[in-house]
């Protein structure tokens, strides 16, 4: 079984990417902005009722449209001491900023968001991952510490998931950041072998 998402690019990358950020701070801290960022435009381009979700030509995506929207998004998630640490705080962040969409705009945006702490099993955690992309929905991760050098890029970072396979008894992820997209086998990436743990985001369009 395999599912990937019709995932959108930027000049030929694949999603957004921090690094393209010129301000400082959330060069090197705008992980959970940028995972926003990329959901929003996501969802715009899925559905006509969400594009005012994204405050440029989401028809012509751009670097430095997407380095705007970064510091419109920077408010809601914006880079702190400890980084964005919680999913509560991307949950929260991410409301707000539908909620003054919805203000300024006079729309009535909404999208559910529910918290998967990673204190649950990596087959738990499967079927979530599962659930959400195969209803074409990414899936916002956070990764905290992990045991493993192979995935110190991920960090004390926010990114999607956008896609998945099961192959020979194992399920791998695709994961959107930096622009780029990398597989991982999920049990491993999942078991971080570290107390501190982060978890993944339940979200919910609602397109009607």
């Amino acid at each position: 079984m395999k599912k990937e998402l019709d995932y959108f690019t930027i000049e030929g990358c694949y999603g957004g990417n921090q690094d393209w950020f010129t301000n400082l701070i959330m060069h090197m801290g705008g992980c959970a902005a940028a995972t926003a960022c990329d959901s929003c435009i996501y969802f715009g381009l899925q559905n006509e009722k969400m594009k005012p979700l994204y405050p440029f030509n989401i028809e012509c995506l751009t670097k430095e449209d997407y380095k705007a929207f970064s510091q419109i998004m920077k408010p809601y998630l914006k880079p702190r001491a400890g980084g964005v640490r919680k999913l509560s705080w991307f949950v929260e962040g991410l409301e707000r900023y539908i909620q003054d969409v919805n203000e300024a705009k006079h729309t009535d945006i909404y999208i559910g968001m529910e918290e998967f702490c990673g204190d649950h099993t990596w087959q738990e955690a499967a079927i979530f991952i599962k659930e959400q992309l195969d209803q074409d929905i990414p899936v916002p991760y956070l990764l905290l510490r992990h045991q493993n050098e192979a995935y110190k890029d991920y960090i004390w970072h926010w990114f999607l998931l956008t896609g998945y396979e099961e192959k020979d008894g194992k399920m791998y992820i695709k994961t959107a950041t930096y622009g780029e997209s990398d597989t991982f086998e999920l049990e491993d990436f999942w078991n971080t072998g570290c107390e501190e743990k982060g978890g993944l985001i339940r979200l919910t369009p609602h397109y009607n």
